[in-house]
């Protein structure tokens, strides 16, 4: 069944981490260009991939077990401040997956914040020292029309990654 409106049910809202994926990388990569569904992803080119390594002000960054705790208790917190409807979570080591609800808020506020709240606590937990973003510019956010296109995103986010890692603990 199809929503009659013109407000999604919810997001799929999707952010990298730092330096994790740049142009030129092997898994081919996406531009302002080649941005619609199923469009093609731009060759993998090694010289293209060293003058991006070379901008980076960090190494890129993999989520440790710390981070990752951060980032989804900053999400959890952001949610229920701001009570937008948390239905999934998934923190992995270079990027993060959520599906969220919320019918007064855009999808980019809501990414915005995710980011801003997540890197506020890496800061404060001292996990994070950097200047820069730990997040790569932007991210992705799909529109969930339906109930099966949210059910199927739940399910992408939490059985669709991988093995799980290991759990968060407080210290």
């Amino acid at each position: 069944m199809w929503n009659d409106t013109d407000i999604p049910l919810a997001y799929l809202i999707t952010f990298r981490t730092y330096g994790s994926w740049l142009h030129g990388d092997e898994r081919g990569s996406i531009n302002r260009f080649r941005n619609q569904y199923k469009s093609a992803f731009l060759p993998p080119q090694a010289s293209w991939l060293e003058r991006n390594n070379a901008k980076l002000k960090s190494e890129p960054l993999k989520l440790d077990a710390k981070q990752r705790g951060c980032v989804e208790k900053a999400i959890r917190e952001c949610c229920a401040i701001r009570k937008f409807g948390l239905c999934a979570l998934n923190v992995r080591t270079n990027h993060v997956h959520s599906v969220v609800s919320h019918f007064a808020k855009g999808s980019g506020l809501i990414l915005g914040a995710f980011k801003a709240n997540a890197t506020r606590e890496m800061r404060e937990r001292g996990v994070w020292t950097f200047e820069h973003s730990p997040w790569a510019d932007k991210g992705s956010r799909r529109n969930l029309w339906n109930e099966n296109q949210v059910t199927r995103a739940i399910d992408y986010v939490m059985n669709g990654q991988g093995d799980d890692l290991p759990s968060f603990l407080d210290d």
